[in-house]
């Protein structure tokens, strides 16, 4: 059940409707209307998926991070390093969604070119939910992997402290009817949007989702504050190798000197990479559309546990919200809605209601 279906009641909005007004509060804080609309579309995408965490509801951590000078809405995004296969874009602390909108791109245009395109996107803010990127890729007929690296807030296994990020990735593949399949995730339990949600609506965590300051096992939304990697060492794992991966090449350390006294250690900032692989240089695409439909004929018909009710792929269930909220609308919380509503105000933007 997701989270919209648990809040009867709640005033729903069209994605239309929170797509313009999210494209009003970024042109309002600096972004060209283009620019708005990327960032606006890529929070909607998540929102209609049934990625509350990452839909509308970073707009007040955005204004925040904005008020901050951690991001820089008139940021120009730079190509540092241009060859046939692999390019670095300087994001100049821009909106997570536009630089990586742009490698995307690059990165869809070079596996054309040459089967393979790496984009790697060094001090942007924000990554939005990669499944955006990941499912643009896959829609081009190509495979895709997308990783973004943070400043640490998760636990590092063993650890009672914050060292690692929560760190997302996404997979994807292109799938039967253009329907790609996609997997994304973070390498929390928990996401730190997820946490934040539970706090503010004072629930109780399930055991085994994160830590209190003090690095004690929690299930009080009001004490955590640390949230604990999936699968112990394989998640903290998983985040420390995108940290590798992508800010020490770029040399935009995040992790090594957080703790330090260096000035700014401790801004918020992401570095990211998006890899294409243009599959059907390598096989026919009718060859690769019937293995995938064969694979997943497959999979369903394992017999279902009867906890889970039924099986389903990587983004099924994403795709099904999608067209409920596409007829219903999205549901936001009053005290969402009500801070939403203050932020347009204080812009001189029409309120959502």
């Amino acid at each position: 059940m997701t989270q919209q279906e648990k809040a009867p009641g709640q005033p729903r909005f069209s994605a239309e409707r929170l797509g313009r007004y999210a494209q009003e509060i970024m042109h309002a804080r600096g972004m060209s209307l283009e620019e708005a609309k990327t960032v606006a579309d890529a929070l909607i995408w998540a929102n209609l998926r049934g990625m509350d965490t990452h839909g509308v509801s970073r707009i007040p951590m955005y204004m925040r991070i904005i008020d901050k000078g951690e991001m820089d809405p008139k940021a120009k995004l730079q190509l540092l390093h241009d060859t046939l296969a692999v390019k670095v874009i300087e994001a100049n602390r821009s909106a997570g969604p536009l630089a990586m909108g742009w490698a995307s791109d690059l990165a869809i245009d070079m596996a054309q070119k040459a089967g393979i395109g790496m984009v790697m996107v060094r001090n942007t803010t924000h990554t939005a939910a990669l499944g955006i990127f990941s499912e643009k890729v896959a829609r081009a007929g190509m495979s895709c992997i997308a990783m973004a690296a943070s400043r640490p807030n998760m636990a590092y296994h063993g650890a009672k402290a914050a060292g690692v990020s929560t760190a997302p990735f996404s997979l994807a593949v292109p799938g039967k009817d253009n329907t790609p399949i996609i997997l994304d995730m973070a390498s929390g339990v928990v996401s730190m949007g997820k946490l934040l949600q539970y706090k503010a609506k004072k629930q109780t965590l399930e055991p085994g989702w994160a830590l209190d300051d003090e690095g004690n096992a929690t299930t009080d939304s009001q004490a955590a504050s640390i949230p604990l990697p999936l699968g112990g060492p394989k998640g903290s794992g998983l985040s420390l190798m995108f940290e590798l991966m992508t800010s020490l090449p770029l040399m935009n350390p995040l992790i090594g000197h957080f703790f330090s006294d260096e000035h700014e250690a401790q801004r918020h900032c992401q570095n990211a990479m998006i890899i294409a692989m243009d599959i059907y240089q390598f096989c026919s695409k009718e060859a690769f559309q019937k293995e995938i439909v064969q694979c997943i004929q497959t999979l369903k018909a394992l017999p279902v546990d009867e906890k889970a009710g039924e099986i389903l792929m990587p983004g099924e269930r994403g795709y099904r919200e999608r067209e409920k909220r596409l007829i219903d609308g999205v549901a936001l919380p009053p005290s969402l809605l009500k801070t939403l509503n203050e932020v347009a105000l204080s812009l001189n933007v029409d309120p959502l209601i």
